[in-house]
């Protein structure tokens, strides 16, 4: 069996980007508010660049980057752009096991025989999710779920490791 683990880079702060291009070159945190108790749910690139991270205190975030853009989570935009992600992988994989808005498993068994083919239906996954919806997605191929999750973490953002 070979399958893959598809996780979409920084998915609500890539989300936030596509519908507000000026923050793609500001450090942008989406999450509760610094001033609270609330937690990063995830940073774009940029962000990460002054050590946050998901799971850090907001106000933690807001001492490491004091210029950061902070914003609520919008949770029904983010399902929508989640359900277009899924309709472009289904496109090239109809087999999927989705774990959450941004990630889940693909099988990759019909299509590939071997390893080789297995890359080539794992870039055209890619390929469809960014053309349909212009969000990157990093993938890892392997012949467990496990290796396929550790795998998709290695080349992020937009990577494929095999």
């Amino acid at each position: 069996m070979i399958l893959a683990h598809l996780d979409l880079d920084a998915f609500y702060a890539a989300v936030e980007e596509l519908e507000d291009p000026s923050l793609r070159t500001k450090p942008l945190v989406v999450g509760g508010d610094p001033r609270g108790r609330g937690v990063v749910a995830t940073a774009n690139y940029v962000a990460r660049r002054y050590g946050i991270h998901s799971a850090m205190s907001c106000a933690e975030a807001l001492r490491r980057c004091p210029q950061a853009v902070f914003m609520p989570p919008r949770k029904s935009l983010y399902r929508e752009y989640s359900q277009a992600v899924w309709a472009a992988v289904r496109e090239v994989v109809p087999t999927v096991e989705r774990t959450g808005l941004d990630e889940g498993y693909l099988d990759l068994g019909d299509g590939a025989q071997d390893f080789l083919a297995a890359r080539a239906l794992a870039e055209a996954v890619q390929a469809s999710v960014r053309g349909g919806t212009s969000l990157s997605a990093s993938l890892g191929v392997a012949s467990c779920k496990v290796v396929a999750k550790v795998a998709s973490d290695r080349r992020k953002p937009g990577g494929l490791t095999v």
